[in-house]
């Protein structure tokens, strides 16, 4: 059956200090839910154009921005000067977790009664914990990929590719087995490796680490996926962060997922298709009820 592909729409909102935020959706011609992705560093929404496709033909519309900093956003807030980009700029992490926080109000308006579900990638998983800690019942479920739990000695904050250096030039051999995904993400303009701590400053950089909170709002059903060679957290890491949910949060719904030999992004890896597969199988038990 050949792969049916819908429009992107690209719309702009404006955050609480005033930066303009871009924004994509996707939207299904009868959507049974709503996925809305928060990016990791370095990169932006648009990257996910497969997995958003992928997601619009199994019936969910998907809704992502480019964060404060990166993307068309950074662009236009940095007026073109690629030097600064990752800059958050007024109000740091935390206006950026907002602006995140504004978008799934938009979500909400546009789309009343269907259930949303947030997933996280890296940094952008780094910022959905830190919501679900404050905000969890305004989604129905949440997928955190490519993350670590949030404490020094298990969040890598180190070079990501020193491991894999020796496997190629591009110095992003780290992301994928893919080597067209690490020369892509070489030769494309809006993406570039970050110092988290040169770049957020270091109390935005300490507001990246926490735990799950004691007091969550809702039991909400959450996922965890990495590939077993992701350099940001590893096994462990999640392990130890899908029991903090348990027995901290006291989830009754979490379970991991680790995909032998994957790296970081696990959504442009050479086994993307099983990803995809078991996360929509994922949203589906969880999301759709008939």
């Amino acid at each position: 059956m050949a792969a049916v592909s819908v429009t992107r729409s690209d719309r702009t909102f404006v955050d609480a200090k005033g930066v303009t935020i871009h924004y994509y959706t996707w939207a299904a011609p009868k959507p049974k839910g709503i996925l809305q992705l928060a990016h990791g560093l370095g990169e932006y929404a648009t990257r996910y154009e497969g997995l958003a496709q992928a997601l619009v033909r199994a019936g969910y519309s998907v809704y992502a921005d480019d964060h404060r900093g990166h993307g068309r956003t950074g662009v236009e807030q940095h007026l073109g000067n690629m030097k600064v980009m990752g800059k958050l700029g007024p109000g740091g992490l935390r206006a950026t977790i907002e602006e995140v926080r504004q978008l799934t109000t938009i979500i909400r308006s546009e789309n009343p009664g269907l259930p949303v579900a947030i997933l996280g990638h890296s940094w952008g998983s780094l910022m959905v914990q830190d919501i679900l800690n404050h905000h969890a019942a305004d989604y129905d479920a949440a997928i955190l990929t490519g993350t670590a739990y949030r404490q020094v000695g298990s969040m890598n904050a180190g070079q990501l590719n020193a491991k894999f250096k020796h496997l190629g030039t591009t110095g992003s051999e780290w992301l994928s087995r893919d080597p067209a995904v690490s020369q892509a993400f070489l030769d494309d303009p809006l993406t570039f490796y970050a110092d988290t701590l040169k770049l957020f400053g270091l109390i935005d950089g300490l507001r990246l680490f926490g735990v799950p909170t004691k007091h969550i709002e809702k039991d909400i059903p959450l996922l965890i996926v990495i590939g077993s060679e992701d350099p940001l957290g590893g096994e462990k890491s999640v392990r130890t962060l899908a029991e903090k949910y348990i027995s901290r949060s006291r989830l009754t719904d979490v379970e991991v997922i680790i995909y032998q030999g994957a790296r970081h992004e696990i959504f442009n890896e050479t086994n993307k298709e099983e990803v995809i597969a078991d996360l929509v199988a994922w949203l589906d038990d969880r999301l759709v009820t008939s």
